[in-house]
């Protein structure tokens, strides 16, 4: 904690204060600074979603439109810039054998090739992963949770795009309950 006060807000960067704090991957804000980033709700531990130190709710975020689908609104129309995606980093493990990798030090990510260490490890797909960076979907690069993947050939993606990628075609898939939709 710095001298003088509490931590710095991570929305508006002022001092957040013991009975004001509300703690959220690691960083401090105040009550009223923590708001979707999207549509400006308050949020608390069970409607909170971090995406690349962002908040968002997670309605804005993906969760709760129906069958796993995720949003495409970025938030273009309240003037909020998206980021674009890094490259894809295809899997690539140059040491495949499970026995070489626990006896030749640490186990190597299937993203990068380099060593996975504790602190940094996440499983997924039954190989260790780096949780920052790597243990993302392969095609829209969204943070995964061990819950929240799907596997597919030892590459992992979040649900909407595993079901878009290698879910059921034809009427009525992925657009919500209850809704039809013609496919070409």
């Amino acid at each position: 904690m710095p001298l003088g006060g509490g931590n710095k807000c991570g929305r508006c960067s002022k001092t957040v204060y013991f009975a004001e704090e509300v703690l959220c991957d690691g960083r401090s804000f105040h009550r009223s600074c923590f708001l979707c980033m999207v549509c400006g709700k308050n949020l608390d531990s069970t409607t909170v979603a971090v995406h690349m130190d962002e908040v968002y709710c997670k309605a804005c975020y993906g969760y709760g439109q129906g069958a796993g689908t995720l949003s495409m609104d970025k938030g273009e129309s309240l003037g909020i810039k998206p980021e674009e995606p890094a490259p894809h980093r295809p899997t690539t493990n140059p040491n495949p054998s499970k026995l070489a990798q626990k006896f030749g030090g640490s186990d190597k990510c299937p993203r990068c090739g380099k060593s996975v260490y504790a602190a940094e490890k996440v499983m997924g797909a039954g190989s260790a992963w780096h949780k920052t960076g790597c243990f993302t979907c392969a095609t829209c690069g969204k943070s995964l949770e061990s819950t929240t993947l799907a596997d597919k050939d030892g590459e992992i993606y979040c649900k909407a795009c595993y079901g878009k990628n290698f879910g059921p075609k034809g009427f009525g898939y992925g657009l919500g309950a209850g809704a039809l939709a013609h496919t070409q």
